[in-house]
């Protein structure tokens, strides 16, 4: 834990960039609201940090080895933004905006990726997390709700400022589903943003969650690429929607969105997982990019468990799925000169020709996770 200490002190000291927290979609899932029995935590990322990529650490020290997400230019993967360890706890963040209470400045802020950092290669249960939570040097730089999971099926937010954090049990969840964008629900009221796409993303949920039936394809093949928007009561990507521009606003998928993440565990056990248990069992399905354009990529954690393609070796760390999804998000969002990036092609999503991203994708996505599934689920037989 000194050690822990330490590098969030020195994190605090060594302010290199000043970049805007992350916005998103998140949720928590129990396994008793999935039909494969497993928790899953889902982020879906909004950024203005569009290039991002994915990357193993290798234990040291007496740390947990683990798999992230981390901004492309970030060298030395110092901010982890979703991932999980070789103990089997996995964590995310959504930023908040209405539990900040003090006058702490911007520029010793946005310190999630490193918490994040921190609690990969520390923790093991949703109990070490919070004792970390605890231990912390105040100010923590953060205003977030955090989401984790561990290999028991235990599961919380914890909605965290730069002093204190309020604890939310997925256990208390009556249907096993815990949603959160950008304001924290022990904080101010009607403070804060992302009201409408959590409303979105209950209404797409909910209905599973009740029948014990969320998957981790429900959330990155139907969440992360709808576009429903709760208050309008439409579908924009119906087939019973025939206009084809459409505003970019308050949809779950936005412009900065730059991947979707299901983080999807184990059958939940009473006793400690080995690395080889959670390289075998858990898996990080992996949609890099703008999402309605992701391919989905299956992430282990283990030395060979990230694909090239989703890994830093591009100039800059960009991934090459990163800059392939990128072209694509180019041509949904044609307009550049303006305010034309506020505008959606949504023929190049769905078209009368059935060609469009959404179309020939998700499909696709589907099979990965059919067969990928099957290889795990063998490994329990």
């Amino acid at each position: 834990m000194i050690q822990a200490l330490r590098f969030l002190a020195a994190a605090l000291l060594a302010v290199i960039c000043f970049c805007k927290a992350d916005a998103c979609t998140s949720a928590i899932v129990a396994a008793k609201a999935s039909p494969y029995g497993r928790p899953m935590l889902w982020k879906h990322r909004d950024t203005s940090t569009i290039d991002n990529k994915v990357e193993y650490v290798a234990a040291k020290n007496g740390d947990h080895a683990y798999v992230a997400l981390f901004n492309a230019a970030d060298r030395r993967l110092a901010e982890a933004w979703t991932g999980f360890n070789d103990a089997g706890f996995a964590i995310m963040n959504t930023a908040s905006y209405n539990i900040k209470d003090d006058n702490v400045s911007s520029k010793k802020m946005d310190r999630e990726g490193f918490v994040m950092t921190i609690a990969l290669r520390t923790c093991t249960t949703v109990d070490d997390f919070e004792q970390l939570l605890r231990s912390l040097p105040r100010p923590m730089g953060v205003e977030a709700n955090f989401g984790v999971i561990d290999a028991s099926g235990d599961g919380a937010f914890f909605e965290t400022n730069n002093h204190s954090f309020r604890r939310f049990n997925l256990s208390d969840a009556p249907d096993g589903l815990l949603i959160r964008t950008n304001y924290s629900h022990s904080g101010r009221p009607d403070e804060g943003f992302g009201f409408i796409r959590e409303k979105n993303a209950e209404d797409i949920l909910r209905p599973y969650a009740s029948k014990g039936a969320i998957t981790p394809e429900l959330l990155t093949e139907t969440a992360s690429r709808s576009f429903w928007h709760s208050l309008k009561n439409t579908d924009f990507a119906s087939p019973d929607f025939k206009g084809k521009w459409v505003v970019d606003q308050d949809f779950i998928p936005r412009f900065k969105s730059t991947a979707t993440i299901v983080i999807e565990g184990c059958l939940p056990t009473d006793g400690k997982v080995s690395p080889k248990f959670v390289a075998d069992q858990y898996i990080m399905w992996t949609g890099l990019g703008y999402p309605p354009c992701a391919e989905i990529v299956p992430v282990r954690c283990a030395a060979d468990g990230v694909d090239p393609d989703l890994r830093g070796t591009g100039p800059g760390g960009h991934s090459p799925m990163g800059d392939k999804v990128k072209a694509r998000r180019a041509e949904v969002f044609p307009i550049h000169k303006g305010s034309g990036e506020h505008y959606i092609d949504m023929t190049r999503l769905v078209n009368s020709e059935g060609t469009g991203y959404l179309q020939v994708l998700v499909p696709q996505n589907l099979k990965t996770y059919e067969r990928i599934r099957e290889r795990r689920d063998s490994k329990l037989r």
